[in-house]
């Protein structure tokens, strides 16, 4: 098996973010947590609006967004992926006019704009450029955009403010809901110490490590070509889906993972790994023979 630990191009310099203390201002438009809402960082001129498709039209009282920008549209597709299309627009709120009758996937918006009206089309361009292929490295969404959106040519100065207007907009995005620009490691390196393995019959072969997210299988791991009889109707119907998905691929003799995929826990892992139900608190472990839960909970009680 080969253990694909220096893999880590999503997570180098170029599309990490800073880490740093950020206060984020939050506005319910019509005082509802369902409805439209602004969201401002403190020290920055861009602002952000996440807002339901069924409250776009109701947008008409927002002249920000009649300026340009840059927006998202999310929505799922039928086995439930992420869908994401990013665009741009001089008159954001009619662009979105326009998407209520050409796109039928989204259910809602999420838009920047420049509040001292800063940014032009070339900013707006370059940043399109910048988050398509984020997001494309990403793969976490499925992108609706049919063409690449055009880089455009800026000054240096302005390609730098552009850069840190970036890095906001992926904090924002990933604040407000959708991590689409968010790398599925959290670290720049992984170190074979810090890896959980699994191992079974079938052809499974795993490896990965808890994340904020859930439980990362890394990319390369192998799951079990069969299932067991008795495995869970739920998990059959979640290994359905990721295979549809296109999630694992078959190979001979086993499924392979061929990129990092998050479970919403280490048993959902451990489960479609293996094809039987499993508890992946003791299913997953280090090199040294230690549990998951030995990790998690032993390690923390002896610290206290």
């Amino acid at each position: 098996m080969v253990f694909l630990f220096d893999d880590l191009a999503l997570c180098n310099n170029k599309y990490s973010r800073m880490k740093f203390g950020k206060t984020i201002k939050i506005f319910l438009i019509d005082g509802d947590p369902n409805g439209r809402m602004s969201c401002e960082l403190s020290n920055w001129t861009g602002k952000a609006f996440k807002i339901p498709r069924i409250k776009i039209k109701d947008c008409v009282d927002r002249p920000e967004i009649k300026n340009p920008g840059i927006y998202f549209l999310f929505g799922k597709n039928e086995i439930g992926k992420d869908i994401i299309y990013i665009g741009e627009a001089e008159t954001v709120y009619s662009r979105l006019l326009q998407h209520l009758n050409q796109k039928d996937f989204w259910n809602e918006a999420i838009i920047f704009i420049s509040k001292d009206e800063n940014l032009n089309k070339a900013h707006i361009k370059y940043l399109e450029n910048k988050l398509y292929e984020i997001a494309k490295q990403v793969n976490r969404y499925h992108i609706d955009n049919t063409t690449v959106p055009t880089l455009s040519s800026i000054s240096e100065s302005d390609r730098a403010e552009m850069e840190e207007f970036l890095e906001n907009v992926k904090l924002l995005v990933s604040t407000l809901g959708h991590k689409a620009f968010d790398t599925k490691r959290e670290t720049s390196s992984i170190k074979p110490k810090d890896v959980f393995y699994l191992k079974g019959p079938r052809g499974a072969d795993a490896h990965g490590l808890p994340t904020s997210d859930g439980f990362l299988v890394l990319k390369g791991s192998k799951a079990a070509e069969s299932t067991t009889p008795s495995i869970a109707s739920n998990l059959v119907k979640l290994r359905s889906k990721i295979i549809d998905q296109g999630a694992i691929i078959l190979k001979k003799g086993y499924f392979e993972f061929p990129d990092d995929f998050i479970f919403s826990s280490a048993s959902a892992a451990a489960s479609i790994v293996l094809g039987r139900n499993a508890n992946g608190l003791s299913e997953w472990k280090f090199q040294s023979g230690k549990t998951l839960k030995d990790f998690e909970t032993n390690d923390a009680i002896n610290e206290v």
